[in-house]
């Protein structure tokens, strides 16, 4: 199946709000505050960010997915105010299942505010309609009912647990996998 998408170009995303783009050195500090923050990277499988120079290691991260064709970030930038507020996009790109893996964060700030429903919908658009996707997965710790919540407005259906199934910062956790397929778009 032809795929339309070739990464060479980091795609460009607007919305009402936000325009979601290529993560870039400018936006080290906002980055910084984004995972510095206790209750922002409570369920991801990162340390808490100490420098800058944790930012730019993460914003080099970003680059080297894109240029391996693994997966897309965008950060979340508000328009009215030109601040990073979030990221969001993909990783695990499985071309030959026409499969991808979602996940999103968010300066607490925005959270309720229907930010992410709003950025994570321009991105899920994306990868059906330009990408070829067929199904887009995303794995959360049953405790982040949040996320869980968030997953269900974009009519995500959970599909199971998979029990500890990961290590992460001296304990195993359980993830519940979600999925959205393209008929259901």
């Amino acid at each position: 199946m032809h795929t339309q998408f070739e990464f060479t170009v980091f795609p460009q995303l607007e919305t009402e709000r936000f325009i979601l783009r290529k993560g870039i050195m400018d936006d080290g500090q906002d980055i910084l505050r984004l995972y510095s923050n206790e209750n922002v990277v409570k369920y991801l499988p990162l340390p808490l960010f100490a420098s800058v120079e944790d930012a730019i290691d993460e914003i080099n991260w970003y680059e080297k997915i894109f240029k391996e064709q693994k997966g897309l970030r965008w950060v979340i930038e508000e328009i009215q105010t030109n601040k990073v507020i979030g990221t969001c996009g993909y990783l695990n790109y499985e071309k030959e299942h026409n499969r991808i893996e979602i996940g999103y964060d968010l300066n607490p700030d925005y959270w309720g505010k229907g930010v992410m429903q709003e950025a994570l919908s321009s991105i899920i658009h994306f990868a059906f309609t330009s990408m070829g996707i067929n199904k887009i997965e995303a794995k959360i710790e049953p405790e982040n009912t949040a996320s869980i919540r968030l997953l269900e407005k974009l009519n995500f259906s959970q599909e199971g647990l998979l029990r500890q199934h990961e290590f992460e910062k001296g304990r195993y956790v359980d993830l519940a996998i979600f999925s959205l397929l393209k008929s259901e778009f």
